[in-house]
């Protein structure tokens, strides 16, 4: 229970640091009043638009009135729509979890297999293909995968849509494009892993006590090599929703995404600070739940001098 509530309060007080420096940096990196309503609007225009919206108040005040709307379910009005920023994210956020649900299963339903057939198949052709698959994958940006998807499934090919929601098969690039990179580093994390377990003198154990290599490696080296992998999914999971805002501009997806690129370039504070709340709560989610099934499948990491290692 302590293990558990240790890492509550951490993750806890990694929200309210978010929710902290995100209020500060948009409050002081612009007047939203100037972009809303152009350069040519009167300082009487602008006075009234600060005490309309509250922007008129210390800024410590206007933080203390923030947190407390946080805490009761509101998180403020968009500045363009007037509706509550909640509303406006609630309306993008199925897209965005339908393309980066669709990216999670392709990152671990490819990834980590790749990297299991890799390290039981080290140093031959199998792995020299994964490794390069994977350090490619990891390493070209998405914005250049995305772009070179388009013009080859969509402009020569005419295999795909290039953009939007509006077919079903819309879905597949920006879903491949979002898994090529977690299926890189996935892969090359499952390998080490695998390749780190294998080593291990129980394995020589287990297969002189009669046991056959399909089973040694079934029952014993991929639950052992399982344990470090959790923390890679976790970030991939973590980062997912974060990952899509490059891939959906690209491919005009109409998710959050797109909607925080809009709304920071319109200033439109309410919607930004919800995405960003958002974002950052699964991310800490997923960290803390990977911290969670840590203390599930090695108890000693419940003991508080090995986490403080």
């Amino acid at each position: 229970m302590d293990f558990i509530l240790r890492k509550s309060l951490r993750a806890l007080l990694t929200l309210c640091i978010v929710v902290t420096l995100t209020f500060v940096v948009l409050r002081t990196s612009g007047d939203p009043a100037i972009v809303i309503l152009g350069t040519d609007a009167t300082p009487e225009m602008i006075a009234r638009f600060h005490a309309d919206w509250g922007l008129d108040q210390p800024l410590p005040l206007q933080y203390v009135h923030y947190v407390g709307h946080i805490v009761t379910g509101d998180f403020g009005t968009s500045f363009l729509d007037g509706r509550p920023a909640l509303t406006v994210v609630a309306e993008r956020l199925p897209n965005t979890l339908r393309l980066a649900g669709l990216g999670f299963l392709l990152t671990l339903g490819l990834g980590i297999p790749a990297g299991v057939l890799a390290a039981l198949n080290r140093g031959r052709l199998l792995d020299r293909l994964v490794v390069t698959g994977a350090v490619l994958g990891h390493s070209v940006p998405s914005f250049f995968l995305a772009i070179l998807l388009i013009l080859l499934l969509a402009v020569r090919w005419h295999l795909l849509p290039s953009g939007g929601a509006n077919a079903p098969e819309a879905i597949i690039m920006p879903a491949l494009t979002i898994a090529a990179g977690g299926m890189g580093s996935i892969a090359r994390f499952t390998r080490a892993a695998m390749l780190d377990a294998l080593r291990q003198p129980y394995v020589r154990g287990v297969l002189a006590r009669g046991v056959s290599w399909p089973n040694a490696v079934r029952a014993h080296v991929m639950p052992n090599a399982a344990i470090p992998t959790l923390t890679m999914i976790g970030f991939l999971l973590g980062s997912l929703v974060a990952g899509a805002v490059i891939t959906e501009t690209v491919f005009a997806w109409p998710g959050i995404g797109r909607l925080i690129i809009t709304s920071v370039a319109r200033r439109d504070l309410a919607v930004v600070q919800c995405i960003v709340l958002l974002v950052a709560t699964t991310m800490v989610l997923a960290n803390l739940t990977v911290d969670l099934l840590y203390g599930w499948l090695d108890p000693r990491m419940r003991a508080p001098a090995q986490e403080d290692r």
